[in-house]
């Protein structure tokens, strides 16, 4: 496929659209992680280049978000003083860059699939308040208090009753920020036009503080409100951060996290936008990126990042057509750092906090949510336990918390097996008993649904001691047992099964094994049932016109010689035996 000049140039538009909204982004999100705001836009630069390049979606932007950040935050969390924190960062990126392309090259990608959509809306929604709460002091010009290593809402606390007065210009400006974005927002969607609603603001509120002379220190080097701080003109210098394993230790739990939160968010935002699109994508090559991106990122002074969904987002409405619409916005950030970075002095932080009040209120997915704790007590379980888990407990932890009560839950409901009993009515139709009818005279007819595995086996065991119980306390001498909707066969299950027929050979009962499916049949000869159970009394499942159960009913009757006008023909003519219906 050609490059052409037209292609070119909407990717170099979206390009810079993108860049608009990373630049204020990033510096926001490393506030939420603690850290110099140069970070983030390393990040902006260096993981969105790498990533893109790399990728297989044509619009996934990556960097710095806002997950992410406060992820690193609590990450960071132990270490106090400033430059171990950062070199505990460029190392937190380089591990989960690591265990991102481990996933990958194992091609382990298409597990995250199986990790709840509940779980995702209940950590945004943590995250969400979370970053509204970290930045209170900031949005109220007072001095942020309380230790690194202490909980988002301690630290609002110490900041509120030991911070010192508020601050009104800081206030004012936080405020002013967030209502022109609004109405720029409404603008820019009423005209459709470059989304840069939040650079917008983000200028004007520097240039307010500038005027007032705010954000200019005085004779004591003081300003009036808190700024952002000065950003070098400097493109990313290559460095190998510190190596000390008593920080890998510490790191573990963190890096799990990041790297099973940060594939979840690009791949859940690469598949949402490719649902419009139509564009195949391999996820196991965008985890490889995922991961080539953290790890050249921790190795030039990045953020860990991921794949933002307001970035891609815009990406894709702006006109991006290619991957090289995300590397020209790394480009167009390279370039305005090196103009303009110095004046990053004189962003204030309390506009800053206004933009991120914005951020986690779009953060969190109302409707979503509400949808998922509507839906269903799992879905209530996983959002609710979740979200807590991120405000009370540990933001990063809350992803495996989640992900631990996903699987959990998942295998409680996989391990239930149902049981339904099956009759033959004077019509001679197989349907599943009701409570009116008369108990079973001469042929007992049980369906079995669920997975065969080790965790259904104390179930399983429970409904084949209640199958002899009943055989032992009847004058029943065969038994159908319908197994066309189990699945998953294993040994444990196999080994119930194997006693149940052996007991029940003793009590002088026939059992019939009916819609038996090649997996569970390859395990019954495996481990060697054909040497002990007659071949006559397994009934295969073989096509949707072939009916297994009706041919081992079919075939019970005969053994106890009531087939008087039962055809039972090796066409399986069942018009002129059994119906079948359930």
């Amino acid at each position: 496929m050609s490059y052409s000049w037209d292609t070119a140039r909407r990717d170099w538009v979206a390009g810079a659209t993108v860049a608009a909204i990373a630049i204020p982004q990033a510096m926001a999100y490393a506030l939420i992680a603690g850290v110099d705001p140069r970070f983030g836009l390393y990040s902006a630069i260096v993981v969105t280049v790498i990533a893109s390049a790399l990728g297989s979606s044509s619009h996934l932007i990556n960097g710095p978000t806002n997950a992410i950040s406060l992820l690193v935050f609590a990450a960071l969390a132990g270490f106090d003083e400033r430059f171990a924190s950062y070199q505990a960062m460029f190392l937190l990126a380089i591990m989960v860059g690591i265990v991102q392309i481990f996933i990958a090259v194992f091609k382990l990608g298409d597990l995250t699939r199986y990790v709840s959509e509940s779980v995702i809306l209940g950590f945004m929604a943590g995250a969400g308040l979370l970053v509204a709460v970290g930045q209170v002091g900031n949005f109220l010009g007072m001095a942020k208090k309380g230790a690194r290593d202490q909980s988002v809402l301690a630290q609002l606390w110490e900041t509120l009753t030991q911070g010192g007065p508020v601050n009104p210009r800081a206030i004012g400006l936080g405020i002013g920020t967030i209502v022109l974005v609004l109405f720029l927002r409404k603008l820019i969607n009423r005209h459709r036009l470059p989304q840069m609603d939040m650079l917008l603001a983000l200028i004007a509120a520097t240039l307010v503080a500038g005027l007032f002379q705010w954000s200019i220190p005085g004779a004591d080097g003081k300003t009036a409100i808190a700024v952002v701080g000065k950003v070098p003109a400097a493109l990313p210098s290559f460095h190998i951060p510190e190596i000390n394993f008593e920080w890998v230790y510490k790191l573990f739990s963190s890096t799990v996290a990041i790297s099973l939160l940060g594939l979840l968010e690009a791949l859940a935002v690469a598949k949402s936008i490719a649902t419009y699109t139509r564009q195949p994508l391999d996820y196991n090559r965008q985890c490889l990126a995922e991961g080539v991106a953290n790890l050249g990122g921790g190795f030039f002074q990045c953020l860990p990042g991921s794949g933002s969904l307001t970035r891609s987002s815009i990406n894709y409405q702006a006109g991006g057509l290619t991957r090289l619409s995300g590397i020209y916005s790394g480009i167009i950030v390279a370039i305005v750092v090196l103009l303009f970075g110095p004046y990053a002095c004189f962003i204030p932080k309390s506009a800053l906090a206004g933009l991120l009040f914005i951020t986690a209120a779009r953060l969190i997915d109302w409707k979503r949510l509400d949808y998922a704790v509507r839906a269903s007590l799992f879905d209530a379980v996983l959002v609710i336990t979740t979200a807590f888990s991120a405000i009370f407990i540990s933001v990063d932890e809350s992803i495996l918390i989640g992900v631990g009560f996903s699987v959990i839950i998942f295998v409680l409901r996989a391990s239930k097996l149902t049981v339904r009993e099956l009759i033959v009515t004077p019509e001679r139709v197989v349907r599943e008993r009701l409570p009116q009818d008369p108990l079973a005279s001469s042929v007992l007819i049980y369906d079995l649904e669920g997975e065969l595995f080790f965790g259904a086996a104390p179930e399983l065991d429970q409904y084949l001691d209640d199958f002899k119980e009943k055989i032992a306390h009847s004058d029943i001498r065969y038994m159908v047992l319908r197994l066309r909707r189990t699945r998953n066969p294993d040994m444990v299950a196999i080994e119930h099964l194997e006693r149940f027929l052996r007991d029940t050979e003793k009590l002088g009962v026939t059992v019939l094994l009916a819609g038996v499916r090649s997996d569970l049949a390859k395990i019954l000869d495996n481990t060697r049932f054909p040497n002990w159970l007659p071949a006559d009394r397994i009934f295969l499942e073989q096509d949707e016109q072939y009916s297994a159960t009706l041919d081992a009913v079919r075939y019970a009757y005969k053994l106890l010689g009531q087939q008087h006008d039962i055809k039972n023909s090796g066409d399986h003519d069942k018009a002129e035996a059994f119906y079948y219906m359930i």
